[in-house]
């Protein structure tokens, strides 16, 4: 049963006009990252920072008040160094941009570590709905503008010691010269700015592209009460005839009853139905 499901995605995929993708943390734990979990990696990789400030998970960290700069830079450089920067694109995130190379795409993702551009996808057609972790931004918000880090995430990850960040390497606005911050979101007025309403635009623009196509959903991993991705993509897949809504969860599959008979569900372990699908057709 299950090959034939993966067969009827292809098919879909094949036969649409623009291909639509959503993706959550759901798709992030599937190539082993959970922003939620004091699990083996978090703790092998922030075990000093979990005795020494009780935090128990990356989600806490990003949100821990940090004594200092540099201890603040000391925890985010290590995260983004090890996750976004210092990693090979995987097999499950190369073949994901396998479903979609020759159509026309676009993709909304609340996840922040930055690996869907490393994998192929071109990043003006991906659209980080909550910030990434590989840019940075004035603390104070004299400016809006971004910038990326990894430059900077090198430095400061490769100079680290004892959970501090040398003060000459932290990273500082180079308009007020105060200190910077990651590049995601805290408060409502992260989706106020000019950067943000900019790519809502755009993944609008895709959107009203591709009305009364044949527009394919894709949507991996986002949960249920979602209000950021999930709910616009159902209530857009309802407004769309020729839509088709295909959902990817493990153990959390949910179709309103008004798009079931325009939808797919597959519930199981994300990587695995994706590298499926790639690799039925060899």
């Amino acid at each position: 049963m299950e090959k034939n499901v993966y067969q009827l995605v292809r098919e879909k995929i094949a036969q649409a006009d623009a291909i639509l993708m959503g993706a959550s943390n759901g798709l992030s734990i599937s190539e082993g990252f959970n922003l939620f979990a004091d699990d083996r990696w978090f703790q092998e990789n922030f075990g000093d920072f979990r005795t020494k400030y009780g935090i128990h998970s990356v989600l806490q960290g990003a949100f821990f008040q940090f004594p200092s700069q540099e201890e603040k830079w000391a925890f985010w450089s290590r995260l983004v160094y090890r996750k976004s920067v210092d990693v090979q694109p995987s097999r499950m995130m190369l073949n994901l941009y396998r479903l979609v190379a020759g159509k026309a795409y676009y993709v909304v993702t609340s996840n922040g570590e930055d690996h869907f551009a490393p994998a192929g996808f071109a990043p003006e057609q991906v659209f980080e709905i909550e910030g990434k972790f590989t840019e940075m931004c004035c603390e104070r918000g004299c400016h809006e503008a971004v910038y990326p880090n990894q430059e900077a995430i090198t430095r400061m990850a490769n100079a680290e010691k004892d959970g501090l960040i040398p003060a000459a390497l932290l990273p500082k606005c180079p308009h007020c010269g105060g200190d910077m911050k990651i590049h995601m979101a805290a408060d409502q007025s992260f989706f106020q700015s000019a950067v943000w309403q900019r790519k809502q635009a755009e993944y609008q623009n895709f959107v009203r592209k591709y009305h009364n196509k044949k527009l394919l959903i894709l949507e991996f991993g986002v949960g249920w009460r979602n209000q950021l991705i999930k709910r616009p993509l159902m209530e857009l897949a309802a407004a769309e005839p020729y839509a088709t809504y295909v959902t990817f969860n493990k153990g959390e599959v949910f179709i309103p009853p008004e798009i079931a008979e325009k939808s797919i569900g597959i519930d199981g372990d994300i990587g695995a139905a994706i590298n499926a699908i790639v690799e039925s057709v060899g």
